[in-house]
């Protein structure tokens, strides 16, 4: 009798079936087709990985993620408060949507010297203020768009209820909007937190910085090192991936009822 696989597994099945397919394709493609491209095996880049040891990755890493943590925290801080300046005064909303579509349409990488001409080169030791804001605009839109569709989709039943026992928008907003926006305030976190990160990759390459991401696939690329420029892409794949997970677990735990399931 065939094995039952739970359906918790299946997910994890077909992801990790489909990751092997896929080194599978790519080591083959290295090996024959792609052999006089530069690109390099799986093997070749597992070994780059032991070879260049932690401390590496830590060193270069670490500024990066902190950046993009702080873009996060500033972007998504002030998209909230924007959607929910929308709630509390409704003729706001078109002017606001407006900021968001035109943050959303500027060309980050035209706008990354000038905003470095602007805020000049960081400090030793402390994260570029040019990567902090790309990774802060590069969230805002999404965050803003997710939050205002989350408040509007509040219960008008229940924002009647608030209403009528004396409650104002701030209480509707308060009482209702919150927890009816959570599922989706979540879910654009969760896309935000791997768009952050790129986009404190994208502010490094600036320069003046010592240590990073960007200056770290700079000085491989000047090298001619492809096993560690494909190392630290999957290293950036790994952390952006990371946090679209744990976004993810906390969607689950404190807004279960968005996947149709009591915790």
């Amino acid at each position: 009798m065939a094995a039952v696989i739970p359906e918790r597994a299946r997910p994890f099945l077909i992801g990790g079936g489909g990751l092997v397919a896929l080194v599978g394709v790519w080591w083959i493609a290295a090996a024959t087709v792609l052999s006089e491209k530069e690109i390099p095996t799986p093997a070749g880049v597992v070994a780059e990985f032991g070879d260049t040891g932690f401390d590496f990755y830590r060193a270069n890493f670490t500024g990066t993620i902190e950046e993009a943590f702080l873009g996060f925290l500033w972007g998504n801080g002030l998209a909230l408060v924007v959607a929910s300046v929308v709630l509390l005064v409704p003729f706001m909303e078109k002017v606001i949507m407006q900021v968001a579509v035109i943050s959303y349409c500027l060309p980050l990488v035209a706008l990354v010297p000038l905003l470095y001409v602007v805020l000049g080169p960081p400090e030793p030791g402390d994260p570029s203020p040019t990567a902090v804001v790309i990774a802060a605009i590069s969230v805002f839109f999404t965050t803003v768009v997710g939050a205002v569709l989350g408040f509007r989709s509040a219960d008008r039943t229940s924002l009647d209820v608030v209403s009528v026992y004396g409650g104002g928008r701030w209480q509707q907003m308060r009482r209702v909007q919150v927890v009816a926006a959570l599922p989706s305030i979540i879910s654009s976190l969760q896309i935000a937190a791997p768009t952050a990160f790129l986009g404190a990759i994208l502010g490094e390459y600036i320069g003046g910085l010592d240590r990073g991401v960007a200056p770290a696939l700079i000085n491989s690329a000047q090298n001619l090192n492809a096993e560690r420029a494909w190392s630290i892409m999957f290293a950036c794949a790994a952390v952006a991936g990371l946090g679209y997970a744990l976004f993810g677990l906390l969607g689950r735990l404190v807004a279960p009822w968005a996947t149709g399931k009591v915790v």
